[in-house]
């Protein structure tokens, strides 16, 4: 198990309210060894105005389960991961449902890390791929 420890779903959910993801329903629904899982609608917010899913919500998404994730394995009285970069291929459109976002480590180091989340439709098709850099800091007393 990477995580620094147990949290429960509900734990996260709560971690999450009163922020974009609330805004957007997105919802932690899955944590396993080394995964982390959450889903978001595909609606009138986050459609682009050709019906279809946003790219920037597929980022959203991406980068919100990211940082969580990377969050999530350190010591949060100590340390805190904040996004750097993120690179997303869009691969297939999504009109309506849900999409899932499964989020999983490359590089963990002491001062940076380095995730792959990927995006499925309802049918379990790719949807896109990110890759998310994050840096770890200290926490200031």
């Amino acid at each position: 198990m990477i995580w620094y420890k147990e949290y429960s779903i509900e734990q996260m959910n709560n971690m999450c309210k009163k922020t974009m993801l609330e805004h957007l329903d997105i919802k932690i629904e899955e944590i396993d060894g080394d995964t982390l899982i959450g889903t978001m609608p595909v609606d009138h917010r986050t459609h682009q105005p050709f019906g279809i899913l946003h790219g920037g919500a597929n980022c959203v998404l991406a980068e919100s389960l990211g940082s969580l994730g990377a969050n999530l394995t350190l010591d949060p009285e100590k340390f805190h991961a904040v996004g750097l970069n993120i690179n997303t291929n869009h691969v297939k459109a999504v009109r309506n449902g849900r999409v899932r976002g499964e989020a999983k480590p490359i590089h963990m180091g002491k001062t940076t890390q380095l995730w792959n989340i990927k995006t499925y439709n309802s049918k379990g098709e790719l949807t896109s791929d990110s890759q998310l850099g994050l840096m770890i800091l200290p926490k200031k007393v």
